[in-house]
């Protein structure tokens, strides 16, 4: 079954560019021309994926993004911009966008990261063969991370992960004590290079912390190494 992509953008060139690429890479593709009718058709028509410019008529990107978080519809965002802004770009990633680009991109460049935040995202669609086992999770403390089911428990409740969140706290797991540098991180959870961009891995590490620390201010589990970059340990 074909991937769906809603396209949000009030560029019509911008839209006819996508639509056209896209379709001849095999996705479906929905398009909207202002902030109101993408929020409706995201809800609406359940889409695998969305780009989601940040300028918009009606309802701008940064407020869709914001409520369709805040109903629970946790459909991977990337966000277009036209902004060269470090500001706009992070206050995105803080109200729950997956990634973003800014403007002009290639199409390919666009193609790429789709399919990018569609490998991370597929396993939470995919209905699990049979209950998890001891030996498919890794266990840290009060921390459990399933990776086959692309889900992670804290104290046996279920966290609620974007794809960029999910992956980063496995890869941390995955070498856990050891630090990590924030062009690391960049590397491997977000496959391609931010290069000096690395306040969008300070952005999902403070999601993590507030999802699961008692004390953001003095975290236990994801520890700051300063001038370095991060790790995760299991709590003292």
């Amino acid at each position: 079954m074909k991937k769906k992509v809603l396209v949000v953008d009030d560029e019509q060139s911008i839209l006819t560019l996508l639509q056209y690429n896209l379709q001849q890479a095999g996705y479906d593709v929905i398009t909207a021309m202002d902030g109101e009718e993408g929020m409706n058709l995201a809800q609406s028509t359940n889409p695998d994926v969305i780009l989601l410019d940040l300028m918009l008529p009606k309802l701008d990107g940064m407020e869709v993004c914001k409520q369709l978080r805040h109903q629970r519809i946790n459909t991977p965002i990337l966000m277009l911009t036209a902004k060269d802004d470090e500001l706009d770009k992070i206050l995105g990633l803080e109200l729950g966008a997956d990634d973003y680009m800014t403007k002009p991109f290639s199409p390919r460049e666009v193609i790429a990261r789709i399919k990018a935040v569609l490998r991370r995202s597929q396993f939470q669609t995919e209905a699990p063969e049979k209950e998890p086992q001891e030996e498919d999770s890794i266990k840290i403390a009060d921390l459990r991370i399933l990776p086959n089911y692309y889900e992670a428990y804290f104290k046996d409740e279920l966290l609620e992960l974007t794809p960029k969140e999910f992956e980063l706290l496995l890869y941390l797991a995955k070498y856990k004590g050891r630090v990590l540098t924030r062009d690391q991180l960049l590397s491997a959870v977000w496959n391609y290079d931010f290069v000096g961009d690395t306040r969008i891995v300070d952005v999902h590490i403070s999601h993590l912390r507030e999802k699961m620390e008692n004390n953001t201010k003095k975290p236990i589990y994801i520890k700051t190494i300063r001038g370095l970059g991060y790790k995760l340990e299991e709590p003292k």
